[in-house]
């Protein structure tokens, strides 16, 4: 009897054990954009008729998220405003001027995440988007596609989220008038966002 009340002891302590260093897998990390796999891009409606699409190819941002929990604390991300392209060399040099992004005078536009809501799969997030000197409140709703080892050893992890803006809430308010009315440039801007993010190692100590 004591022998078996022995070994049920052993068992309970490995379990407290094992439930120890679940909780301790399952913590807040940091994890880093990886710009070669993210794809930041928007559409704005031209001439009524048609869509323009860009993207943004220089840019970096950080998470701080448990992906166990499927809980995040922090999101942020920081876009060199002269990186955007349309594939058009006059149009995104008229992107790039004071009509629209500015760049000489604002380099960078930021978003920061103040707090999100889940509902099933689906991630609301608001948070502080500045654009030309100007921040106000922007919503991106996605999803949180999941995590997954690479052949080197990372831990990475992805999102795909949406968002609308109207780029004259921002003070962009160059645009021309058509013949039928319209507007050459629209005023509300889609976001798309293709992200994934690599987590950051920890760095052990070296005992001397």
């Amino acid at each position: 009897m004591r022998m078996m009340k022995w070994f049920m002891f052993i068992g309970v302590v490995c379990c407290l054990g094992l439930g120890v260093g679940a909780i301790a897998v399952a913590e807040m990390s940091k994890w880093n954009l990886d710009k070669d796999h993210t794809t930041l891009s928007f559409e704005a409606v031209h001439m009524v008729v048609s869509k323009t699409k860009g993207k943004f190819t220089e840019y970096s941002g950080t998470v701080e998220m448990d992906v166990e929990k499927q809980e995040f604390k922090t999101f942020e991300a920081v876009i060199q405003t002269a990186s955007v392209t349309t594939d058009h060399q006059k149009r995104d040099d008229h992107l790039r001027s004071a009509d629209f992004f500015d760049v000489k005078t604002f380099p960078t536009m930021t978003y920061k995440m103040k707090n999100y809501t889940k509902s099933g799969d689906q991630y609301t997030a608001i948070g502080d988007f500045t654009l030309l000197g100007i921040t106000k409140e922007l919503t991106l709703v996605g999803t949180f596609n999941g995590v997954a080892q690479d052949p080197w050893g990372n831990t990475r992890a992805g999102f795909t989220a949406e968002g609308t803006l109207n780029r004259k809430d921002f003070g962009m308010k160059f645009s021309k008038l058509l013949d039928n009315g319209g507007l050459m440039v629209g005023d509300d801007v889609k976001l798309q966002l293709e992200i994934e993010v690599i987590k950051e190692k920890k760095i052990e100590k070296v005992k001397h």
